[in-house]
């Protein structure tokens, strides 16, 4: 039987070069709703067009691209089917595109498609060159800072964290046992995805959810359809400043690697002060290891260098560096069916 010939390192390389092409095409569909558009069934072009509102014959092209990479699928004729008649379905890849399924990536998707996602690296050059964070160059301050002064944008990148969130939730239940714990505190835990995903699996567990305010105040609607308005408590603050008194465990999803090293400090201690003295830390990110295999957390610690003011993916070298400095020592790392690790910390 006849080998199917390699790709060559050429073909391979230019469809790497041109990767940006699939990611602004999901993010465009995303963004038209074109998946929960075609929740109820296989509709033509012209049809989803009408619904989006988009151009039929360009919104064909983008679907046509995205069904040869697996994002959809088109029923083609073969007598040749005009754009507007082209019927299109959703794919198992096309599914967490729908904006109300659970582990939605839509909102992940329009975020690293919006302007101020891409125009970054455009000046990554710059930021390797010199150290320098694009962002700050290109709008004149932090993300942080922007997403507060810009609140559409702000719901945005939190749309975009909950669908990371939900990634990352049944990994996290399927790599840790917290039966051991009375009372846990989600430090910037957003609306509180991941909390209720955990507090539903352990009904004895008590949960305090903390963000700052204008966050936390989206998460009742997420407790309340859990069933667990009564079993967690929602605090607006500042995790620079402090942090509720007396959980057994402190947790942080992708938080650590948002900051430089000082300030991944200062949150830190914040935490030794206020965790019991039994307690655990449990930090959720990505653990840099040694080799060449591909690595989410890799390529990740570049959209730290460009979107960050010092924020980056660590090894575990340096998670047991910033641990000691504050106060803890670094017990484990767990891994997870998932691009993040659990890094778990006692205090010292």
């Amino acid at each position: 039987m006849q080998e199917t010939p390699q790709a060559l390192p050429e073909v391979t390389l230019i469809q790497m070069i041109t990767a940006r092409w699939v990611s602004q095409a999901i993010a465009v569909a995303a963004r038209l709703g074109i998946a929960d558009l075609l929740g109820d069934g296989p509709q033509s072009c012209a049809e989803l067009a009408a619904k989006a509102g988009a151009h039929t014959g360009s919104l064909y092209r983008l679907l046509r691209a995205l069904s040869s990479v697996g994002i959809f699928a088109e029923d083609v004729a073969e007598d040749g089917t005009e754009a507007g008649q082209a019927r299109f379905r959703l794919t198992p890849l096309a599914e967490p595109l729908c904006a109300n399924t659970p582990g939605s990536l839509r909102g992940v998707a329009i975020m690293f498609g919006e302007p101020w996602s891409v125009q970054p690296w455009g000046d990554l050059l710059r930021s390797v060159q010199t150290g320098e964070t694009a962002f700050d160059r290109a709008f004149g301050i932090g993300a942080f800072d922007y997403f507060s002064q810009h609140p559409d944008t702000g719901k945005i990148f939190e749309q975009s964290m909950n669908g990371f969130t939900a990634l990352s939730a049944d990994a996290v239940l399927a790599a840790y046992d917290f039966s051991a714990f009375r009372t846990l505190v989600d430090v910037a835990g957003g609306h509180g995805i991941l909390l209720a995903a955990i507090l539903r699996n352990y009904p004895s567990l008590q949960g305090i959810l903390f963000d700052a305010p204008q966050v936390v105040a989206g998460s009742r609607k997420v407790l309340e359809a859990a069933g667990l308005a009564d079993r967690c408590v929602s605090v607006g603050g500042d995790f620079f400043a402090s942090l509720p008194q007396g959980g057994d465990a402190y947790l942080m999803k992708n938080i650590i690697h948002d900051w430089d090293s000082e300030r991944c400090i200062a949150i830190l201690r914040n935490c030794r002060r206020a965790v019991a003295a039994n307690g655990k830390l449990l930090i959720v990110d990505a653990v840099i290891e040694p080799g060449n295999a591909p690595a989410f957390g890799k390529l990740m610690d570049l959209e730290m260098l460009v979107m960050t003011q010092g924020g980056r993916e660590r090894t575990a070298a340096e998670f047991r560096t910033l641990l000691d400095a504050a106060g803890f020592h670094l017990t484990r790392i767990v891994p997870t069916p998932s691009p993040f690790s659990i890094v778990e910390g006692a205090p010292a």
